[in-house]
């Protein structure tokens, strides 16, 4: 599906280039890892992180253009929460190499089952 020929063919995929571009970096998926738990502001955020407030807010931007968090106000304060559905094109991409492995697992697995006696 992905292989023309010799040729590897990606699609188009704008919503999972972003994705996975936005948890390719530490600290980004660290700020996911603290938003599991409940929504943040980014001032309770920074102070779980080794960066500044500022750093934690372009941070942040990244991964809401990348659709993974999303934001409300309160106050004076903007809360960051998880959303979800950003997460399902990353999600579907791994999902066809997870399928694979466990089919590729259960054949080597039975091949190499010792036979009964």
């Amino acid at each position: 599906q992905f292989v023309n020929g010799s040729k590897l063919v990606m699609p188009e995929n704008s919503d999972l280039d972003f994705v996975l571009d936005a948890i390719g970096d530490r600290t980004r998926r660290s700020i996911l890892v603290l938003l599991r738990e409940s929504p943040l502001s980014v001032g309770v955020l920074a102070s779980h992180l080794p960066i500044s407030r500022p750093a934690v807010s372009k941070h942040l931007r990244v991964l809401q253009e990348a659709g993974l968090v999303g934001y409300f106000e309160q106050g004076t304060h903007n809360i960051f929460y998880l959303q979800p559905t950003g997460f399902q094109a990353a999600r579907a991409f791994l999902e066809l190499f997870w399928d694979e492995a466990l089919f590729s697992f259960k054949q080597f697995s039975e091949e190499s089952d010792p036979p009964s006696a």
